[in-house]
């Protein structure tokens, strides 16, 4: 379940909550926690987009969203896509972390892997690399096609290649986790370094799970984005394990999809689910 609290003119948490508590940590706050309870037997995983939490510099809400999802053993997948190289990026694990104290978060590895290192560290949590998104546009560059030439001067910015086999960047990028990954501790025969692949591209979730075998895939756009149980069946292995299908506005506000009371968005954030679960259930064959 994605934790994406919207206000303002998008008008999405229940009007009474904003009302009462007028704060948007308080807000923000008793809105997750709400969600939270209301599925967390249904659910091992939220997982908050830290954008809308700077928004509304909401930074305490999501702190206090995350413990009580810890209480109520649920893992927190923090959405922050926060690296860069040497120390920057140790601050980032730190935070990430250390500070906020999230099970897991996603990372853009196209700054190499120096970018991922300091994550890595922490072995006992989990890092999502973003390899083929959701968003349309996402063709632009993470599916041109690449290749490695030795002995290029640097300074040559164009070169003509003939009977040369390439790969796609998002195929290559797919090969670089796999090869980081080979030394990692695995449990259940997966690693903790994972990889992001949208629904919305479900040919390309095909090729990159027969890639990634020893790496949980985080598959976002189900749902409000327009992704279907047939989309994201090809994440799982063929015992239904190794996917993580997220849907954020899809299930935490199906109450106004579904004309429940605004304060019945729990449970209709909890029907939700129970319909997707079983539609995917269905769909990999459990």
């Amino acid at each position: 379940m994605g934790l994406d609290p919207r206000m303002d003119n998008e008008g999405q948490i229940p009007k009474y909550l904003i009302h009462e508590y007028q704060d948007p940590n308080d807000i923000i706050l008793e809105f997750n926690k709400t969600l939270i309870e209301n599925t967390c037997d249904l659910i091992p995983i939220i997982k908050p987009q830290i954008a809308f939490y700077e928004k509304y510099e909401a930074f305490d809400a999501l702190k206090e969203t995350i413990k009580h999802a810890h209480k109520n053993d649920v893992l927190v997948l923090l959405d922050s896509k926060r690296n860069d190289i040497g120390s920057t990026s140790e601050a980032y694990a730190y935070s990430m972390y250390d500070v906020y104290n999230a099970d897991a978060c996603t990372l853009n590895a196209y700054l190499g892997l120096e970018s991922i290192v300091p994550f890595l560290k922490y072995q006992e949590r989990g890092i999502f690399i973003l390899v083929k998104t959701s968003n349309s546009s996402s063709r632009d560059f993470q599916n041109l096609f690449s290749v490695k030439v030795e002995n290029v001067p640097e300074d040559r910015v164009e070169i003509e290649l003939n009977s040369v086999k390439l790969e796609r960047n998002y195929i290559k990028m797919a090969r670089l986790i796999e090869n980081w990954g080979e030394e990692l501790p695995r449990c259940s025969g997966y690693q903790n370094l994972g990889v992001v692949v949208g629904a919305t591209f479900p040919k390309e979730l095909k090729v990159i799970r027969n890639i990634v075998k020893n790496s949980f895939i985080l598959i976002p756009g189900y749902g409000a984005q327009g992704a279907s149980a047939n989309d994201v069946k090809h994440g799982f292995n063929k015992n239904g394990l190794g996917a993580i299908v997220n849907s954020s506005r899809g299930i935490i506000y199906a109450y106004k999809k579904k004309n429940y009371a605004e304060d019945q968005f729990g449970k209709a954030a909890r029907q939700e689910i129970l319909t997707m679960s079983k539609t995917i259930n269905k769909k990999i064959g459990l």
